[in-house]
Parts: C-alpha cells; sequence; structure tokens
C-alpha cells in the first residue's frame, strides 16, 4: 500500500462497476485506507446514469475497473463509457467478465468481513444482490494482484447499500449547492474568497476526519438516533470548555495518518524473493515500520483520550469511553509492541529523523545483523556532518547546511549572499532555490549512496524481527478499525463542528430538532456560507407541512431569490450530519433526497440546448421523487415558447403537489400565483421591493402573498440602454395582459374559497399535533382557531 503513504487527502478508493439489461448496476468500493468494503446496487433511473454519477462522486475513486462489453440497456451509454465521459482524470481499468463471478464474490466477502456472516446475512444478499457481489470478486481480485498483497480474512469492514441509509444528493445539486466546490471562488470588488460548505468546515487534523466530513456533506445520515447522538455531544461540548479544549489537544496527539496506518495490517504483503525487486521490498519494510511506529505513538495517545472522556456524559462519547478506553486489547498490543520497538521511538514528518526512527525502531541486541547495519548507518551519517564540517572551514562558507529529503539524500544549501564570486568545481549539481544554492560533490553523493544502502539494510532486517510482532496484531485488526473510526468521528464532531460554531457570535447557531413526518420550519435562517462575508445579511423564514408542501418564491432578478433556495438547502445538510444550524429556531423534517433545477445553459457536447438540459434534469426529478424529498426549482420553461413554459412548468408543479413532497419553486411567471387561488397547499412569497425615484430598493425580506412590482422587467430593461419608445409600448401591452389575469384570480379566488378555509384549519390542526406545547398551551390555541373561524378571520 505504499503509493498511499503521501496520498494526503486524496482518493484511496478502487471501485468495480458492472450492469446488466435491466438497468440494474452493481457497485463494489474498497478502501485501501480504512480498509472496509462497500457494496450497492439498485436500478438506474437516468439514462444519463445521474445515480451512477452521484456514488462516483461520493466515492471519487483512484481506480475504477469495469468489464469490457457493454451490457447496456436501450438508450443508454453503458458503464464503460460514462466512465470515460464523467471520470476523465481516473484511472479506468478493464478486465476479463471472467472476473466478475458473483459466486466467487459472495464468498469472498464472507471470508473477509469482519463481522459474522451471520450478522450480514448474506443468504439474504446473495439472491437479491448479485451484482455487486460480481464487482467485488473483480475488485478484490485486481487490488490484490495490483498491489501484490493478501487481505486477511476477517479484516474488511463490510457494509451493504449503504447509501440507502442517506440522504441522496444528485451531482448537479452538488454542484449547483456549493457543497464541496463554489461555482465562483472570487467575489467581484472584494479581497473575501467565497468558499464552499466543505471547504467552510474544514478544520479536521486526521485525513480521516476529513474524508468522513466529505462522506457526511454528500450523504447526510437520515436517522434522527445518529444525528441526535452528534448533537448531544455538540451541546457538552458547548456547556464544557475544558471537554471542549480537552479533546482537541488529546487528538493533536494522535498523528494524521492514524486511519492510514491500518491498510499494512490488513492487507499481508506476498512473500517475494527475487533479488531484482529488492530495492522495492526495501521501501515495503520501511513503510511496514512506519506503520508499527505510527501505531506505538497513537497508543501512547490513548490514554490522555481516556482521561479526557472520563467524566463525559453524552451517549456518544460514554460509548467511545466504553467500547474504545476501557477496551484491554489496546494495552495488550502496545505492550507487544513494547516487547520489540524502543520506548523513544515516536512517529515523525521530519524526513531524516523519521528514517532514522526506522533503522532505531527495533531495540538492540534483537537481531546481530541489524546491530551492524546501524553502525554502518551512523558512520555514514557522521562522515556526511564531519564533511559538512571540513567543507565551511575550508570554503569560509559558514552558513553551509545540510538539509535531507527522502528522494535526493543528504545536499548543501548554501545562502547566496556568503558566495563571493563563483562556487568552487568541486561542486556540482548546484541549482539556485530562492536566495540559496543547492549543491552536492562527488565524496558526498558517494556517502549518500553508503547511508541509503545501510538503511535499506537496517528496513530488511528490522521487518524479518517484526514478522512474529505482525502477525500477533493482525488478530486484534477489528480493534485498530474500530480506532480509526472513533478518532475520525471525533475528528470531524470537535475540530470540525464544534470548532465552527465557538468562533461565531454567541447564540448564531442553534441545535435544530427533527421528525419524520411534520413540518420544515425555519425561523431567522441564514445562508451559512455568505453571512461570512456580507456582515448585515438578512434572515429569512419558511414553514412548510403536508397541509402547505408548495412554496412560491416571486421577486425581481437579483432580490435573493437564488440565496435564499441554496440557503434553506445547506440548513438541512448541516442539521442532518448533526451540526447547529444559523437561524433562531428550525424542526427540519428528515430529508431522502434534495433535487435542484437551477441555471440555464447550453451542454454543446451532448447537443442539448438550454430547454433541453432544463427537461433533462426536470425528468430526473419527475422520476425519483418521493414524498419526502425537497425539491428546489429556478424558473422553469423560460427557455420554449412562453405558453408552452407555462404549461410545464404549470403541470410539473401539479404532479409535485400530488407526491407531497416538500416544493421551493421560484419564478417570474406571475400567472403561476394564480394556484394557491385554485390549491390551498400552495403558498406564494414574495422578495419586497421599494420603489424609489423609479428605481429599485432590495431589501432581501420575504414577506407573504403576491406583490406585482410593476414593470421591473422594463426598468431593468431601461438600465440596459433600451430605447424609451420600446419600453413604452412594451407598458402598455403588459398592462392589458395584467389586467386580464386579476380578473381571472378573482374568479378563482371566490369559487375556491370554502376549500381554502377547511384546508387553513387542517394546517393549523397539524401544526398543533406536531408542536411541543403543554396541554393548556394546546387547548387555548383551539379555542383562539374555533373563534377566528367563527368572525372568519382565519
Amino acid at each position: 500500500m505504499e503509493d498511499l503513504e503521501d496520498a494526503g487527502e486524496k482518493s484511496s478508493f478502487v471501485v468495480g462497476l458492472i450492469e446488466n439489461r435491466a438497468k440494474e448496476v452493481g457497485v463494489a468500493a474498497i478502501d485501501l485506507r480504512s480498509a472496509s468494503l462497500h457494496l450497492s446496487q439498485y436500478i438506474e433511473t437516468s439514462s444519463s446514469y445521474q445515480n451512477t454519477k452521484t456514488i462516483l462522486q461520493f466515492y471519487d475513486p483512484m481506480v475504477i475497473i469495469v468489464p469490457p462489453n457493454k451490457l447496456a440497456a436501450d438508450g443508454m451509454v453503458g458503464i464503460s463509457e460514462l466512465v470515460d465521459k464523467f471520470c476523465t482524470s481516473t484511472r479506468k481499468v478493464i478486465v476479463s467478465r471472467s472476473y466478475f463471478d458473483d459466486t466467487r464474490g459472495a464468498v469472498l466477502v464472507k471470508n473477509l468481513a469482519a463481522k459474522e456472516p451471520s450478522a450480514l446475512g448474506l443468504d439474504t444478499y446473495y439472491k437479491q444482490y448479485y451484482l455487486c457481489f460480481g464487482a467485488a470478486a473483480a475488485t478484490v481480485k485486481w487490488t490484490e494482484a495490483e498491489k501484490g498483497v493478501i487481505i486477511t480474512n476477517h479484516s474488511l469492514s463490510v457494509t451493504f447499500n449503504g447509501s440507502f441509509g442517506h440522504m441522496n444528493i444528485d451531482t448537479t445539486s452538488v454542484q449547483n449547492l456549493e457543497i464541496i466546490e463554489p461555482l465562483q471562488s472570487t467575489l467581484c470588488g472584494t479581497n473575501n474568497r467565497k468558499r464552499s460548505l466543505f471547504q467552510m468546515l474544514k478544520a479536521t487534523r486526521i485525513v480521516g476526519g476529513t474524508r468522513l466530513l466529505r462522506a457526511n456533506l454528500l450523504q447526510p445520515p437520515k436517522d434522527i438516533e445518529t444525528i441526535n447522538a452528534r448533537l448531544d455531544c455538540l451541546d457538552e461540548l458547548m456547556s464544557n470548555e475544558q471537554l471542549f479544549f480537552g479533546l482537541s489537544q488529546a487528538l493533536r496527539k494522535f498523528p494524521k495518518e492514524t486511519d492510514r496506518v491500518l491498510c499494512h495490517f490488513c492487507f499481508k504483503p506476498k512473500k517475494v524473493t527475487n533479488g531484482v525487486l529488492a530495492i522495492d521490498n526495501a521501501r515495503k519494510s520501511q513503510i511496514l515500520i512506519s506503520s508499527i511506529i505510527l501505531l506505538k505513538t497513537a497508543l501512547d495517545a490513548l490514554p490522555l483520550l481516556s482521561k479526557v472522556l472520563k467524566d463525559a456524559k453524552c451517549f456518544l462519547l460514554t460509548n467511545i469511553y466504553k467500547s474504545v478506553c476501557e477496551n484491554e486489547k489496546y494495552a495488550s498490543i502496545r505492550k507487544r509492541i513494547g516487547e520489540v520497538i524502543d520506548e523513544d521511538v515516536l512517529h515523525t514528518r521530519v524526513p531524516f529523523v523519521a528514517r532514522t526512527q526506522q533503522c532505531f525502531a527495533v531495540k538492540a541486541g534483537i537481531d546481530g545483523l541489524l546491530d551492524i547495519a546501524r553502525r554502518s548507518f551512523c558512520d555514514t551519517s557522521e562522515a556526511i556532518h564531519n564533511l559538512a564540517n571540513k567543507y565551511r572551514e575550508d570554503y569560509k562558507l559558514p552558513n553551509l547546511k545540510i538539509p535531507f529529503n527522502n528522494r535526493q539524500g543528504f545536499y548543501f544549501s548554501i545562502p547566496q549572499k556568503d558566495i563571493n564570486g563563483k562556487l568552487p568545481s568541486k561542486f556540482i549539481q548546484v541549482v539556485k532555490h530562492g536566495n540559496n544554492i543547492h549543491c552536492s560533490t562527488l565524496e558526498l553523493a558517494s556517502l549518500n549512496v553508503r547511508n541509503k544502502s545501510a538503511a535499506k539494510e537496517c528496513y530488511t532486517r528490522t521487518e524479518l524481527c517484526l514478522e512474529e510482532l505482525m502477525d500477533a496484531i493482525r488478530q486484534d485488526v477489528s480493534v485498530l478499525t474500530l480506532l480509526a473510526e472513533v478518532l475520525c468521528l471525533l475528528d470531524m464532531i470537535v475540530n470540525s463542528f464544534a470548532n465552527m460554531i465557538s468562533t461565531k457570535p454567541v447564540d448564531q447557531y442553534t441545535r435544530p430538532q427533527f421528525s419524520y413526518d411534520g413540518p420544515l420550519a425555519i425561523d431567522s435562517g441564514r445562508h451559512p456560507i455568505l453571512e461570512s462575508i456580507h456582515n448585515e445579511f438578512i434572515p429569512n423564514n419558511i414553514f412548510l407541512s403536508e397541509a402547505s408542501n408548495m412554496v412560491i418564491v416571486m421577486g425581481p432578478n437579483m432580490s435573493g431569490k437564488s440565496t435564499y433556495r441554496q440557503q434553506i438547502c445547506l440548513i438541512i445538510i448541516l442539521a442532518q450530519i448533526g451540526c447547529y444550524i444559523p437561524a433562531r429556531f428550525a424542526t427540519v423534517r428528515i430529508v431522502d433526497r434534495i433535487f435542484t433545477r437551477m441555471g440555464t445553459m447550453d451542454n454543446l457536447e451532448s447537443n442539448s440546448s438550454t430547454f433541453m438540459m432544463e427537461m433533462k434534469e426536470t425528468a430526473f426529478i419527475m422520476q425519483n421523487v418521493s414524498p419526502r424529498s425537497l425539491i428546489v426549482m429556478d424558473e422553469l420553461g423560460r427557455a420554449t415558447s412562453s405558453s408552452d413554459g407555462f404549461a410545464i412548468a404549470w403541470s410539473c408543479c401539479e404532479h409535485l403537489l400530488s407526491v407531497k413532497a416538500y416544493t421551493i419553486f421560484a419564478t417570474h411567471m406571475e400567472n403561476l400565483s394564480e394556484l394557491a387561488t385554485i390549491y390551498p397547499n400552495v403558498k406564494i412569497l414574495h422578495f419586497h421591493v421599494d420603489i424609489k425615484n423609479n428605481r429599485m430598493d432590495f431589501k432581501f425580506q420575504l414577506k407573504d402573498g403576491p406583490r406585482h412590482v410593476p414593470h421591473y422587467g422594463l426598468k431593468l430593461a431601461g438600465v440596459a440602454g433600451l430605447p424609451s419608445s420600446v419600453i413604452e409600448t412594451a407598458k402598455s401591452i403588459t398592462a392589458k395582459i395584467t389586467e386580464k389575469e386579476v380578473r381571472r384570480m378573482k374568479i378563482n379566488s371566490l369559487q375556491y374559497n370554502d376549500i381554502q378555509m377547511v384546508y387553513r384549519v387542517a394546517q393549523r390542526l397539524m401544526c398543533l399535533k406536531y408542536s411541543n406545547q403543554d396541554e393548556d398551551s394546546i387547548r387555548e390555541a383551539l379555542q383562539g382557531l374555533k373563534e377566528s373561524i367563527l368572525n372568519g378571520s382565519l
């Protein structure tokens, strides 16, 4: 797994994909960093493979494995071509279809799964999800062959259909909502750089914590118990400063790469005796030693974490304390390591210090040949430093330094100001680097070779001494997996969520409440990203319920509609990942999917016009929407003829009303406000605009009901320079059209008045049903409702 050594936050997933003619897709994703296998199988509902794109964006794989021939359903391009078009920067590997053997895959998964086979219910999954087992067989076989390893039995954490327990956000919505990357990074006329939600929250210290944060933002959990456990933890951190700072300090003691160390215990290298591979073997030995040192450092940091968590009260932290801090297996592993590894050895990122630690990791006297190799390593290291002292005196270079990196070894660094004229001819490979000159000499190069050779001999001998220790650790690999998962979760909650909230003014962020069937109500919500850029951000509310499940937002261009739509979605995502939200109060109905349709542009590559792109996105929403979805739609139907566009927008709204999904629909079509006169579960809102001296003053404040800002489009057209005669003619035309619309809406209001009244009563009753008020308050509210009905003032 040496390619992960310097991978940083890059992906470590290998994904296998296969499909059949019934539009079913099987996915197997093996994470080489955290030793986990994720399997899923689903019916692809979109000819453009939106569900598969979403999964690929979630895993962000470094390798995708596909079969050679495509078995795509009619009208679909096939998995192989999808990877070529959508994952251009990802390595694609085509393997024989015989690799995708579902029978072999089921056996492999049963053998490799860390959990008990009976707990996985493989017999139940096998017949239903045969495609993902085929993908698993290909993925595991390719990984073992390519990486030269054997995966240890019962070492992988296996999950089935993980995405079904989480909110699904398609790739288009991820871009529209700026979850991972901002659409525009720099705001015109300011020095502020606009950030995405991920960049705003990214204060994690462990690499796995950063990747867990990204995964949660792309697929927030749907389980209220999980979400509330995280929020309870945040409550305690925010009210207990000692616990918050104690956990922050304890997490600093764990190396950044702690989660990565697991793969070296789950993946056992194949034995290779060929001398040609000696160099490669030395590198593998070095990484293995580094992993042992890193594991020792992490286990050394556990007592401090235990001390901090001992008095924690919330379920999540007490559960971590019981399952990790009180687990004797960690002390047992640490004791076994202490028998072989020197007590003073600690993980470090400084190259030469790290190399020295690796060479001297094993205690002296265990292996005679290792002690000889160490002596040679020390002698050459000392000779190199003596050579540097000699050059300082001989060539009058008092500031000559001798840095080290893994690629070059030792080299000289001389400040340019110390060099009078040219460097002596003895110095070779001269390179200017800032205000310094980097160079070497033949003597140094010779000593570097000897030093490197001695280090390699140390690594090889050290690995032989560690074989027994490695086998012992592999027996308890599941507890190491647990430790990595716990550290990543704590890193996300403490360093990301709690840290972000603690930097905000008091009471700016509040804890949301949740239900599976209640309303979505946000009081004084703010945009989590933009509020840090605009000091005087105007908060706005939202209320959606079963009795009022569609909001149509109207207002002139630039009045705040797009910001509002994005704001609602980001607040819901923040709430469902278990974080506080920027609002005075919020109760959230758990959302299973977020759909957005925003923006207009042609797609020349696929020969699709703006209207065709609109229709494809809308079709995907209509095919996949469920009663628990949240749909946020920008203007629909404006890219075709006005009559057809209005008809499509109207019929789409009617369809969404029948599904009972919560919908926020922004439009400039004032005719759509007529929906509220016919359907009582439609609410019209508008962004307030004042007209002063024939100019618009945007207040960015949402208010009830439709408000006709006269001729705002014509005002903007006038600002753009359209001739005044054209503007006047347009005014007279629009006045006649508006007069007919107002007359028709009055007729509708009279016709549907009774049903509107019944719906308003039902809506109030639904709100009382899900409220947390006491019995007396509810009785008082019911009495007030009764009086309003009798007075006709409801």
